[in-house]
Order: C-alpha cells, then sequence, then structure tokens
C-alpha cells in the first residue's frame, strides 16, 4: 500500500467513525429527550404481579395474577389493567374463595393502575441504563380509588424493552378497598385469623411499539374477566363442585327487597356466575335453601323462605339449567348462623344456600 493509499484509508476510517459517532449521538439524544417515543405495551408473559398476605400471624402466603394488560403512551401516561379472576394462589378453591368472597370479581372484576410519568426524570435512562424514580399513582380496586406513592426503578434491558419494579414491595390496607367485609368471609370460610392488609411487589416489562403500530391507552382488557380464572376447563369433578357450592352459600351477594321475594338487580352478576357453575356439574342435583331471620312470624318466615329460594331457582331455570337438577325448598327461620340480636346477625340469617344433594 502506497502511502497516499494508506492516507485515503485513514481518512476514510476517520470519516466512518465520525458518522457513526453522529448517528450514535443522534439516537442517545433522540432517547434522552423522548423516552415514550411510539409508546410501549406490557409484555404480559415476561411480567409479574404477586403479594403475601400472612394468617395465623406468622403464615406467610404468596400468591399472583396471571392476566393483566397495560400501556405507556408517548406522553407518559400509564395504565395497568389486572384481571382479577385470574388470582393464583396455586390451589383452586383458594383461588375461588379470593374470587368469590374477598375480590368480589362478578362485581369488581379488574384493578386499575395509573399514572403520569415524567419524561424529565427518565430521559437519562439511555445512558444510566437503570434509574429509580418516585411516582405518584392512583389504584382502582373494589370499586375504591386511591391516591398512593412509591419508588420504582426502570432498567432499559435493550433499546425496545424496559422493566419497570416497585424498589420495595407496598403496602395496601384491606380497609382502604372497603374490603373487609371480604376479609371477614375468608377467614369465616377458612377458619383462621387474616392480617389486614398485604404487601405488593410487581416487575413490569414494556416493549415498545413499532413505528406501524397503533399506540392507544387501554379502554378494557381484551380477555372477557370469568376466562382468564386459572380452573380446569369443561365440567368440574366431584369435590370442586362441592367446594364451590359451599363458597357461594358465603356469598351474601343475592339480595331481595326488604320482606319480598323479587330478587333485586344487583344479585344478577353472582346469579350468572352460580348458573355457569351448575352447568359444569351436570350430574349433580342441587338444593337451593331459603332462610330468614326471626323477625315476623314463623310461619310468614317460612313462606318468604320457600319465595326467595323460588326466585332464585326460576332464575337457573331461566339459564338453560334442567328442572329435574334443581330443588328449591325454605327453611324459614331456621338454622340460624348468627345471633338475631344484633342486625349484623340478622343480615347474615337472611341468606340463601347452595347443597349438592346427589352425584
Amino acid at each position: 500500500m502506497t502511502h497516499l493509499q494508506h492516507l485515503r484509508h485513514l481518512l476514510l476510517r476517520g470519516l466512518f467513525a465520525v458518522m457513526l459517532s453522529t448517528v450514535m449521538l443522534g439516537q442517545s439524544a433522540n432517547a434522552q429527550t423522548d423516552p415514550f417515543e411510539r409508546g410501549w405495551t406490557l409484555q404480559p408473559e415476561m411480567s409479574s404481579l404477586n403479594f403475601q398476605s400472612v394468617k395465623k400471624q406468622t403464615v406467610v402466603e404468596s400468591s399472583g395474577f396471571a392476566t393483566m394488560e397495560g400501556t405507556i403512551g408517548p406522553d407518559g401516561q400509564t395504565e395497568v389493567v389486572v384481571l382479577l379472576d385470574s388470582v393464583d394462589t396455586k390451589i383452586d378453591l383458594r383461588n375461588v374463595r379470593m374470587r368469590f368472597l374477598f375480590f368480589e370479581t362478578f362485581n369488581f372484576p379488574t384493578a386499575t393502575i395509573t399514572t403520569k410519568l415524567d419524561a424529565a426524570l427518565l430521559d437519562d435512562l439511555a445512558t444510566l441504563r437503570r434509574k429509580t424514580i418516585p411516582i405518584t399513582y392512583s389504584l382502582n380496586l373494589h370499586g375504591v380509588s386511591q391516591t398512593l406513592q412509591a419508588e420504582v426503578t426502570a432498567t432499559l434491558l435493550g433499546p425496545d424493552l424496559v422493566s419497570v419494579t416497585a424498589r420495595t414491595p407496598i403496602s395496601i390496607s384491606v380497609s382502604d378497598f372497603d374490603l373487609m367485609g371480604g376479609l371477614a368471609k375468608l377467614e369465616e370460610a377458612a377458619s383462621v385469623d387474616i392480617i389486614p392488609s398485604a404487601t405488593v411487589s410487581f416487575d413490569f416489562v414494556f416493549a415498545r411499539n413499532s413505528t406501524t403500530a397503533q399506540v392507544a391507552p387501554v379502554q378494557a382488557p381484551r380477555v372477557a374477566p370469568a376466562s382468564a380464572a386459572l380452573e380446569a376447563e369443561g365440567d368440574f369433578d366431584s369435590e370442586a363442585c362441592k367446594g364451590r357450592f359451599e363458597i357461594l352459600s358465603r356469598t351474601g351477594n343475592i339480595y331481595f327487597q326488604s320482606g319480598f321475594s323479587r330478587l333485586e338487580d344487583r344479585s344478577e352478576p353472582l346469579l350468572n356466575s352460580l348458573a355457569d357453575i351448575v352447568a359444569r356439574c351436570p350430574d349433580m342435583v342441587i338444593e337451593i335453601g331459603g332462610y330468614t331471620d326471626s323477625i315476623g312470624s314463623a310461619a310468614s318466615n317460612q313462606r318468604l323462605s320457600e319465595a326467595r329460594a323460588g326466585s332464585v331457582t326460576r332464575f337457573l331455570l331461566a339459564r338453560n339449567i334442567p328442572a329435574d337438577r334443581l330443588i328449591s325448598k325454605g327453611y324459614g327461620e331456621e338454622n340460624p348462623v348468627a345471633s338475631n340480636d344484633t342486625a349484623e346477625g340478622q343480615a347474615k340469617n337472611r341468606r340463601i344456600e347452595f347443597k349438592v344433594l346427589s352425584n
């Protein structure tokens, strides 16, 4: 190689290095000034949302959720929607208790987390690769919305992949979200004391949207909440059926007007879930038992309990459950589950119970 050729080679290498540096600096500057470019979409198969609860004062149980969706918009507006029916305790009937007794997913199928991320706090993430920032977020759970604060750590896993995790577990109080009644039902069903708070941790992984992807906030889960439940497909076995009917008997979410047998409209979500479970236990005859408190005469309470059990039976018949699989019976004020001396006890005694008679 001649001296002139060598000099030309060096100049070309220098020019290429300058061009490459310019491109890289441009990318870095773009990443720093616009960390939310094109928006981001949650990758549920790579993400996790877990919580720990404590029963019997010292027994720690870890659970999580299997189904969630979320986005970070180009403006930093962030939303994660969790399908509560996908609660995963690793035990089938415990999942069912959590769904029907605690979260009441037939009325409140999702929990929603929303926040507005500040671009100024993340514009150097491309350089630092990992950064902890404070956020203020809203949690909507069980029909209650609370504004909370936390520190999250953002880790750039690649140019188009980022992980957002809780720096420390987040404490959530049951009473803040009107869940104390559900907790009491859980305690009664499992015969244990449960501390009325949980610690929550998460690791949300987001992928940057492609240039052709349409960026839009999550409006509603694409997966139907009930279909997210972690349970066997098709018919339930005998144990699963019996356990579900026992749990449904504890919900207290079948409502009648005082002194009347007509079902209130707000009973329909639970009754629809009941109809689905009865349909998936095809070899079983189910007794629908009506009970009242002790207010009024025994004769009138007997008639009222029979009429209320009949109303539930007719609802199931209208959902194509065969008549020969349903037995309607009224028990009046017999077999109270609580004292009739208090309003709370009377409310517990006014109930519908479900019992498997044969299989």
